[in-house]
């Protein structure tokens, strides 16, 4: 991974991707108490019924970016656009991808099936001249359709399935005093990288010496999803003639709206947000309130539903737009149960991405919001995030400026000016509205349930014991999971990273195919007792490499998936029959990804966690620090061949046996 001596940051550029792929037609085994719940299902039935139409991508892989700080949107009209590779590269590619993944036969199948959509005059180039056309009327090919694909136009609920969770170092208070002093001091935080955003000064990233797009760090603030009954859509309430000054703060799920400028247009200051919140919370002691909050957790068709039922009342509907218009929302979490010190992380990630369930605070969010930073009583405190919008880099920028931010700021006594009282949103509920939110309760609670969330502090070593060993820390951290897979489960599967592609005009993302032929002969060998450690190196070293070309193909625009889901988006556009190669066992088998794995490089000591993408998979997510790595492991109870807590312990081990055969073969740097 290239450094630079300069002033820098490692600006966290490698997004994780959500990835719904087609369904494998050879499904996993899954039981609840004899049944497969309703969401479980549904999952299946969409992963099924939508061969390859990308979901959501989160967090980055990073790459060092130099940061400089001048005005953010002044060089955004100089980026170049998004390419579109070249057709027959993107078919020698996939089949190349393709080969340690399928058989034989249907690996031949797929070979006849590209020369045909490669036949001079055929479908593929037709679809190709059309992505061309398409690339050159618009600023970005892709952006649009990757927006409603990935995000709007799926179904699923946004918790778990595509929010991650962010959990931040435990804080040391047990009381609303800590709680309230602490959220006051987050709130300024994230007021003073406001002013960077409204002032355009936020400094501008680079990648070898080129500006990155930042369109994605004006999108985070002021936003929400706005449900709908068949696909959703994403407003920006900040870019108005009258931009928001308020954000929403939720106790005992009682939402309120607290304004957070004085007339002058000055940010209140910390002691002054303490005040108002100590208001908020004694207006808001009742616990047996309705949890309105807990309806953005459905499944969007059903929420979308019951959201036009909600808003046709008038004091119902100012409460929701209210909470859609502010900056962002900050929910006052009463204390989880608690637990020992070794699976505290863990609770705390699972509360993070859902709440802990209709008894606990499920109810106290308000899942489309696009950041809501949550602060619980008893110390455990992180944020989630709606993820479309934006990657992972503009949050985790967020999230260390923030936590740099409170390290510095003390509370002052606050000026004698009096301030309003923070306004309580009402809501009416109906006989309907009340059978809603008991559905939405009901739902939360399998997810619940259903979540295995398990976080791992591997202690032993971090990256700088690797970058020692001149290797790429996230080159090695990939290949760990691909052994550490392999030995559960004797086999290899598709797995998804995500790379940035904000070089170009709103780029978002791209894949980096981490399972790769070099990968799977460096596992094999792995525990190959008739195998010199040598020679174990050697693959090891070439299983590195393939994967850091890789990565370098991705993020310039030349990797395979998202031309793929251009040309697929292009046909269907057409009107035209989907080519076969889109129906093909081989590219169901290639997008379903058994293993979802993102990096978070966060300076901050923090832990990210992400839902599975398929019903038998595992979500990864992993902030490699100096001397450590958190890593965050997710599966679903319903599926009886994924275990959380299994892989991450078989993750330890292949990170200690691969750190064995470096220290056995390989020589660190000076």
């Amino acid at each position: 991974m290239p450094e630079d001596t300069c002033k820098q940051q490692d600006a966290t550029i490698t997004v994780a991707q959500n990835v719904r792929g087609a369904f494998y037609p050879r499904p996993p085994v899954c039981k609840v108490g004899g049944t497969v719940p309703e969401v479980m299902l549904s999952v299946l039935a969409r992963a099924a019924s939508r061969l390859g139409v990308g979901v959501p991508s989160h967090l980055v892989r990073p790459v060092v970016g130099l940061q400089l700080s001048i005005r953010s949107t002044a060089h955004q009209e100089g980026l170049p656009k998004l390419p579109v590779p070249p057709l027959k590269q993107t078919c020698e590619r996939y089949l190349a991808m393709l080969e340690p993944l399928v058989t034989e036969e249907e690996l031949e199948h797929t070979r006849a099936l590209v020369t045909e959509f490669l036949r001079c005059g055929g479908v593929g180039e037709r679809l190709q001249r059309g992505l061309e056309r398409r690339a050159r009327k618009t600023e970005n090919w892709l952006s649009e359709w990757w927006m409603q694909s990935a995000y709007l136009d799926s179904r699923m609920p946004v918790a778990v399935y595509t929010s991650p969770g962010v959990v931040l170092p435990q804080m040391h208070f047990q009381d609303r005093q800590g709680q309230m002093r602490f959220a006051a001091k987050l709130i300024a935080g994230v007021l003073d990288f406001k002013q960077m955003i409204d002032n355009e000064t936020l400094p501008v990233e680079y990648l070898g010496g080129k500006p990155l797009c930042m369109d994605q760090y004006y999108q985070v603030l002021t936003s929400c999803r706005i449900p709908g009954p068949k696909k959703d859509t994403m407003v920006n309430y900040g870019t108005g003639k009258m931009p928001s000054t308020h954000i929403t703060v939720v106790h005992n799920f009682q939402f309120f709206v607290l304004d957070v400028y004085n007339s002058d247009g000055t940010p209140l200051t910390v002691d002054q947000i303490y005040m108002q919140l100590e208001k908020i919370w004694n207006s808001s002691l009742q616990t047996n309130k309705e949890p309105i909050g807990i309806l953005t957790s459905n499944h969007r068709n059903t929420w979308g539903k019951a959201y036009n039922n909600l808003i046709k009342d008038k004091t119902n509907k100012e409460s929701v737009r209210a909470i859609q218009k502010s900056i962002f929302l900050v929910c006052l979490d009463a204390p989880m149960p608690r637990v020992s010190e070794d699976i505290y992380y863990s609770k705390v990630a699972a509360q993070m991405l859902h709440g802990g369930g209709s008894r606990w605070n499920s109810g106290n969010r308000w899942f489309d919001k696009t950041l809501q930073f949550i602060v619980g009583e008893d110390g455990s405190c992180g944020l989630t995030y709606e993820h479309a919008p934006a990657e992972g880099p503009p949050i985790v920028f967020l999230v260390d400026h923030v936590v740099e931010y409170m390290k510095r700021t003390e509370m002052v006594r606050a000026p004698m000016i009096p301030l309003p009282m923070p306004q309580k949103l009402r809501f009416n509920i109906t006989p309907e509205i009340k059978k809603d939110i008991e559905k939405a309760k009901q739902n939360m609670n399998i997810m619940v349930h259903d979540l295995d969330v398990r976080v791992l502090n591997f202690s032993h070593y971090g990256r700088k014991c690797l970058k020692s060993f001149k290797t790429s820390p996230d080159a090695f951290i990939q290949m760990a999971l691909q052994l550490a897979y392999y030995r559960m489960y004797k086999m290899c599967c598709p797995t998804y990273e995500s790379a940035s592609v904000r070089m170009f005009k709103l780029g978002r993302t791209e894949a980096i195919r981490t399972t790769s032929t070099e990968s799977v002969k460096f596992v094999q060998a792995m525990d190959d007792q008739s195998k010199q450690n040598s020679e174990k190196m050697a693959l090891l070293e070439n299983a590195v490499k393939a994967h850091r070309t890789y990565t370098h193909t991705a993020i310039h625009g030349q990797a395979i998936d998202r031309h793929l889901l251009g040309l697929k988006m292009q046909g269907i556009e057409d009107l035209t029959s989907l080519p076969e190669i889109f129906m093909d066992t081989s590219y169901a088998v290639a997008m379903h990804f058994n293993l979802f794995t993102s990096q978070v490089g966060s300076k901050t000591d923090c832990v990210m966690c992400i839902g599975p993408m398929v019903p038998d998979g595992y979500g990864v997510c992993y902030n490699p620090m100096d001397d450590h790595i958190n890593f965050a492991v997710t599966a679903f109870n319903s599926c009886e061949d994924t275990n959380a807590t299994k892989l991450s312990r078989c993750l330890e081990d292949a990170l200690l046996d691969m750190n064995s055969l470096l220290e056995q073969t390989a020589k660190p740097a000076e």
